[in-house]
């Protein structure tokens, strides 16, 4: 198999009818340099900036994996920073920020914003991280696409500009947090602009409606990681006017460990405090010990060392930032508000129902070795929407946008070039036509290069409108048999 560069090879297509009457292009036949004409089984990829994966024959491409573990290999770009030393293809990423309530400024940053005609896409992180977390998402959707990533308020560098609480002397209760220095947020009063500030999914289900309102001002393509995945969903399930589509990257279905007192008004007043300002005396101790413990470099690390399958990922960068915004006075209180916070006016459950209801397009894309949010609960929401493209990556963990950030890649540019072009434009790994989505798995070996002359290869897996939810939950228990029992005979 080989790369053929774009710059030099035009995709050329034969439109034909599907039997479905969806256009489904017909690509048996491809201009060659020399102006003749190769006849074969070319499977061309999604994809603008990098290349297409031609085979060379039959035997080069293979039949389409669709059942089991028998898989063909399929090339796809690196990152443009990595690719060729392509280096100065990569979206530049500019930083912004603005005042979105008083002393509650938005962090964001955004690439690609001369691509004028392209379509809009939102990244929200998971807890406890930001923006910077899709830097590689930024550097090369970027050069296709319009692309902001957001720090919710609370976190990041979204922190509160100035104490939420009257200024106090430090009490001896909390003096261990750092000395003759004072945390924001451990007063006795809340300031005016903090009274009743939680930061909760509601509070960022309207930061990302003021986002997209104020700042992009259309309807956009919005993913999110973990907690970023919930708040998507939320947001697209309340303003689905202002959602094209959502992908959920092993996003976690539960947040918020205390009743909403709209949804259940009788069991929340049973709660007196549910993550306001000043955080109550009893909590100000626990967030001591829980915050001396869990913003320790070493504990970060750890952390870092569980959520990531692959140990040769570089995290350097995202652990020197979390590193950086546990330093914030600001963060042991906010971290406090989060913990304590409501869950939001939907369940995850009731905002997929209401995504149904509407109509909205979801796409899943999960890292099969995640060890807090599993592909079960990826294969649950499967479930509820059998005709969602559901693709689970392995190895990967609970953030597959950053440890495999070329497949993830590959999947958004392909997700969104289908919903751009109303179905004309096949799904990844469905480029044989519709049919193929008819078939309970199909599998792919995804290759692409990596750093200087080294290539990565992941598998891929994607699960059609037949998948069995407990088939996958008994392929998913074979699994990781199989893991166990290598991991004994080494």
């Amino acid at each position: 198999m080989e790369i053929i560069s774009q710059n030099f090879l035009p995709q050329c297509s034969v439109v034909t009818w599907s039997s479905s009457n969806r256009l489904v292009p017909n690509r048996s036949n491809i201009l060659l340099p020399g102006g003749g004409i190769r006849k074969s089984r070319l499977v061309i990829r999604n994809g603008t900036s990098d290349g297409y994966v031609v085979g060379q024959n039959e035997e080069d491409l293979g039949s389409l994996a669709r059942r089991g573990d028998s898989k063909s290999k399929v090339l796809i770009p690196g990152l443009p920073d990595q690719s060729n030393g392509e280096a100065a293809a990569a979206a530049k990423i500019t930083t912004s920020k603005c005042e979105w309530k008083p002393n509650l400024t938005v962090h964001y940053e955004k690439s690609g914003c001369d691509n004028v005609e392209a379509p809009a896409v939102l990244f929200l992180p998971g807890f406890g991280v930001g923006s910077f977390h899709y830097e590689k998402q930024l550097t090369d959707l970027g050069r296709d696409y319009r692309v902001w990533a957001v720090d919710f308020v609370g976190q990041g560098l979204s922190l509160p500009s100035q104490d939420p609480t009257t200024s106090t002397t430090m009490s001896e209760e909390t003096s261990g947090l750092e000395v003759n220095k004072p945390f924001w947020g451990f007063g006795d009063e809340a300031e005016p602009w903090a009274d009743q500030l939680v930061y909760s999914l509601d509070l960022w289900r309207e930061q990302v409606q003021y986002i997209v309102q104020e700042v992009i001002g259309e309807p956009v393509y919005i993913a999110g990681n973990s907690l970023g995945g919930y708040v998507a969903l939320y947001f697209a399930a309340t303003h689905p006017h202002l959602v094209k589509g959502v992908t959920l990257l092993n996003a976690t279905p539960f947040w918020g460990f205390f009743p909403n007192p709209v949804r259940s008004p009788r069991l929340a007043r049973l709660f007196p405090w549910s993550g306001t300002f000043p955080l109550p005396p009893r909590v100000k101790q626990l967030t001591e010990l829980v915050w001396q413990k869990i913003s320790d470099p070493e504990s970060i690390a750890e952390i870092l060392k569980q959520v990531y399958k692959d140990h040769s990922t570089d995290v350097d960068k995202v652990f020197s930032r979390i590193v950086e915004i546990t330093q914030h006075p600001a963060a042991a209180a906010s971290f406090a508000s989060i913990m304590f916070a409501p869950g939001g006016e939907l369940s995850f459950s009731q905002a997929l129902s209401r995504c149904k209801e509407n109509n909205v397009q979801i796409c899943l894309m999960y890292g099969r070795e995640d060890p807090w949010v599993g592909p079960i609960w990826g294969k649950k929401i499967k479930k509820e929407l059998p005709n969602a493209p559901y693709y689970e990556i392995s190895p990967a963990g609970h953030c597959p946008h950053d440890e495999v950030p070329e497949v993830v890649n590959y999947l958004m540019r392909g997700w969104i070039k289908h919903l751009e072009s109303g179905g004309f434009e096949a799904l990844p790994l469905l480029e044989d036509g519709e049919e193929d989505w008819e078939q309970s798995s199909i599998a792919k070996e995804m290759e692409f290069p990596r750093g200087e002359g080294r290539k990565k290869a992941v598998n891929l897996w994607l699960y059609g409108s037949k998948y069995s939810f407990w088939g996958g939950v008994g392929e998913g228990f074979r699994a990781s048999l199989v893991r166990v029992l290598r991991g004994k005979s080494v």
